[in-house]
């Protein structure tokens, strides 16, 4: 009788990686961010976390070699590549073509960086659109895993749920809570976009080359709609909703100086100490705080309230 392992379609093995690797001329690079996973269990499992439905679009970022393509496509799901590597993007076709060539109508590859990638881009040579993608899954590059998250989320507002593999020190980072000593910036902007958590920890030795520090799983599910003033108790200036520019204005000036109070880390961004002060009370925000123990929807307040100030401030 056969085992379970043995009914799964076959995923890449640490020598398929390095057959592709050397018949492409490839080697992973530290300017890319290159550090290709070979081990089955390791993408079935992020496939399993990233609690997919049937009719999800997957956007994956640096599909490499495609490990985790091929067990993504297994899965059942459309899947929308995105690759800053010519020589890679190039070849991905052909491996699941090779692999699994009852799914080459549902593998989508873009040669292009995540960094600049826009909605227009999924519109094709031949004026076919590709669908909006609902799901982010990806080992994404260390060296700009937090920007390439949070560009996705902020351009593709069709993302619903992310899982994303990332340095174990960035994850946590991305999932800390207020208080926290890695809380800061990158804990907030995810925040805003709605509730992040750690789905587990990865090894060092399922990828190659072997990278130097241990990798985690963060789980992102996006918030139906960004917190109101409203909701939050301070009135809108201009009946306005919060956009990720003023709230992250806010952000990045609190945590540039993460030290120093708010009222005093604010103070040359927006208008003084005394009007930060003033937008600090109204936001119902400590102006001694520091920006480590203030989570999102205190963000958002102190926001609007600085909206509110400055408005005042040119009637007058």
């Amino acid at each position: 009788m056969s085992s379970d392992s043995e009914k799964l379609p076959r995923l890449l093995t640490p020598a398929d990686v390095r057959e592709i690797a050397d018949r492409l001329d490839v080697r992973p690079t530290k300017v890319l961010g290159q550090n290709f996973v070979h081990d089955a269990n390791t993408v079935r499992r992020i496939v399993r976390s990233a609690q997919l439905g049937p009719d999800d679009v997957v956007m994956e970022v640096g599909p490499g070699l495609g490990s985790l393509t091929l067990a993504l496509l297994d899965a059942g799901n459309q899947v929308i590549a995105i690759e800053i590597d010519a020589k890679l993007a190039a070849a991905l076709p052909d491996t699941v073509a090779r692999l699994r060539p009852q799914r080459q109508g549902s593998l989508a590859v873009l040669n292009k960086d995540a960094l600049t990638l826009r909605p227009g881009d999924l519109i094709l040579d031949d004026d076919s659109h590709l669908p909006a993608p609902t799901a982010l899954v990806a080992n994404l590059p260390y060296n700009v895993a937090v920007p390439v998250l949070l560009t996705a989320l902020e351009r593709f507002a069709s993302l619903k749920r992310v899982l994303v593999m990332v340095q174990a020190e960035v994850a946590d980072r991305l999932a800390a809570r207020p208080g926290s000593r890695v809380y800061g910036a990158p804990s907030v902007k995810a925040a805003w976009y709605g509730q992040v958590e750690r789905a587990g920890a990865i090894g060092r030795q399922v990828f190659w080359p072997v990278p130097n520090v241990e990798s985690g799983l963060v789980r992102l599910t996006r918030a139906d709609a960004p917190r109101t003033g409203g909701e939050l108790g301070v009135e809108l200036a201009a009946g306005v909703p919060p956009t990720a520019r003023e709230v992250f204005a806010v952000v990045d000036a609190a945590f540039a100086q993460r030290r120093k109070m708010l009222r005093s880390a604010l103070a040359a961004d927006f208008g003084g100490s005394a009007r930060v002060e003033a937008a600090l009370k109204r936001a119902g925000v400590d102006p001694t705080a520091r920006g480590e123990r203030v989570d999102i929807d205190g963000f958002i307040r102190i926001a609007l309230a600085l909206r509110t100030s400055a408005k005042n401030a040119q009637n007058q």
